[in-house]
């Protein structure tokens, strides 16, 4: 018999010790444990890194003296990890179930063209989470969110990882297209739930918004195959100023830098372009506005990428 696959656990944190230090006292009841645990201190100011330090020496500590982005922050965690999976979370997020890492191992093992499980959330930013009774049956997605999600080591080692030029937002979108493209599964998983309380320090929603948008920009460019792209990217850009609007005219005017933001990395994006086949692309367009259950179903819309 096989060895069982290895797993991992890796957040990347800002100025969040004690959000951190609640998700590390978590970990410790996982039963299993899992094999390793890394966090990448990002430009922490608050004593974060102290306190792993004397509090958490068996945990793989990297630290950023100056905020790199949770983006590059997540890729130098995966290309330092050793195991055959790693749990993505954040700071403020946790597993509830203590043997949430046995069900991860053998989600993984009796699924071996899974690369990434998303796992339904508890959130603060959703209240009615907290207290929901079914999250529904599992599915294939096309996104998954970093703070409750596992991933498959060797798949996202060669896909090459994220775009370490988005810095942060929009990536996890952009991998799960490169992933359904390759004939890889992203999956919705109910098996494992998460706790995130979506803590309140480091959040601006009108900078999100902006990285969101530009990063999802960047990446019509980098994915989407032409004369596709032409119609594409502008619906895209469309769709966040309208969404702009309903929050109100101090979103509206703040627009324009993420439009410039967008601009300043064009040549970029061109340089990395590795246009996906449009039948991959538009497959996944539907699968982000439509999951579904059947393999087969799926099997007929990525098969190309599976062969």
């Amino acid at each position: 018999m096989s060895a069982p696959l290895t797993c991992a656990v890796m957040i990347t944190t800002r100025n969040r010790r004690e959000d951190l230090a609640r998700t590390f006292a978590v970990l410790r009841t996982l039963q299993p444990a899992p094999d390793e645990v890394l966090v990448c201190a990002d430009g922490c100011t608050d004593g974060t890194v102290e306190f792993i330090r004397e509090q958490h020496p068996g945990v793989r500590l990297i630290v950023h003296e100056q905020g790199r982005g949770s983006i590059p922050s997540r890729n130098e965690m995966a290309a330092a990890a050793t195991c055959d999976i790693f749990v993505s979370l954040d700071d403020d997020s946790y597993p509830i179930e203590a043997d949430a890492i046995a069900r991860i191992r053998e989600l993984f093992e009796k699924n071996p063209r899974l690369a990434i499980a998303a796992f339904p959330q508890r959130s603060d930013e959703d209240p009615a989470t907290l207290s929901a009774q079914d999250f529904g049956t599992a599915k294939f997605a096309g996104s998954y969110a970093n703070c409750s999600a596992a991933i498959r080591t060797s798949v996202f080692k060669s896909l090459g990882g994220y775009p370490d030029f988005f810095f942060h937002m929009y990536e996890e979108p952009d991998f799960a297209l490169r992933c359904t493209s390759a004939g890889w599964q992203v999956r919705f998983e109910p098996c494992v739930t998460v706790r995130h309380h979506f803590s309140a320090v480091g959040r601006n929603e009108i900078r999100i918004h902006h990285l969101h948008s530009r990063n999802e920009l960047w990446s019509v460019l980098l994915r989407c195959p032409m004369p596709q792209l032409l119609a594409v990217a502008p619906f895209r850009a469309w769709r966040q100023f309208r969404y702009a609007c309903q929050r109100g005219w101090s979103w509206v005017w703040r627009e324009p830098r993420w439009w410039w933001q967008f601009f300043g990395g064009i040549f970029r994006c061109l340089r990395a372009r590795h246009a996906l086949p449009w039948p991959s692309y538009r497959a996944w367009m539907e699968l982000l506005r439509k999951p579904i259950e059947s393999e087969r179903e799926w099997l007929e819309k990525f098969a190309a990428g599976a062969d």
